[in-house]
């Protein structure tokens, strides 16, 4: 159980936030809550939450307004909870600096999994000499990647890659997100094709079957994250 991290939901419908309330409190979490954008974005300087999960369809804004106002100032880990399943609206609030997207209805497991990931990526930091998930290994001090203790050569592209996913295991990012971290891209349609040839790449240097991947996981329609359960 998580004790004492902080849990803002900003929702609009009653029945999802008596829901959360439960499901957090079981599992240890401190439950705040929020009705409206605004008074969210209040709570958040008010309660500075470890997490904060938000609707897209707020009664007085745009979900993605809340998420863009926070990134102004805040890295705090922003999971979305929301009807809307169309691809363009999940990559549009990715891109806006959500975290994670879960579409309504959802199963809590999965939502307290997405949970546990963001605050594992809060605990760590860049300078962590080494990150390890399962077998895969990675010594950014020394530029070296293993698996099961085997070296791993990778070109400097798909290394780069690779750090940027390691460095925010769980995090789902865009096409798009991943383009510019790693080429800093100003043509997005230019280097779309290269990313998925990195990634296979990659998966045929990492996994332990490519076609079924253990780590670097496809978002289908928005992009990757690499898995950490």
């Amino acid at each position: 159980m998580q004790q004492g991290y902080r849990v803002l939901v900003i929702d609009d419908e009653q029945s999802i936030r008596r829901f959360l309330r439960t499901a957090l409190t079981v599992n240890g979490y401190v439950y705040d809550e929020a009705r409206s954008g605004e008074e969210g974005l209040q709570r958040i300087l008010a309660a500075r939450p470890d997490v904060v999960i938000v609707d897209l369809g707020l009664p007085d804004m745009d979900g993605k307004d809340i998420i863009c106002r926070l990134r102004e100032w805040s890295q705090t880990p922003i999971i979305v909870l929301s009807v809307r399943e169309h691809e363009a609206e999940k990559v549009a609030a990715l891109d806006a600096g959500a975290d994670d997207y879960l579409t309504k209805p959802f199963a809590p497991g999965e939502l307290l999994a997405r949970i546990r990931a963001a605050l594992r990526r809060t605990a760590k930091t860049d300078e962590s000499p080494i990150s390890k998930i399962g077998d895969l290994s990675m010594d950014l001090g020394r530029r070296e990647v293993r698996i099961a203790g085997r070296a791993v050569q990778l070109t400097p592209t798909e290394y780069e890659l690779l750090r940027v996913l390691i460095l925010n295991a769980g995090k789902v990012f865009t096409h798009r997100q991943l383009v510019r971290a790693v080429w800093g891209a100003a043509h997005f349609e230019d280097e779309i094709h290269l990313l998925r040839v990195n990634i296979s790449n990659l998966r045929r240097k990492l996994e332990p079957d490519a076609t079924r991947p253990r780590y670097i996981v496809t978002e289908p329609g928005v992009g990757y994250r690499l898995r950490t359960e």
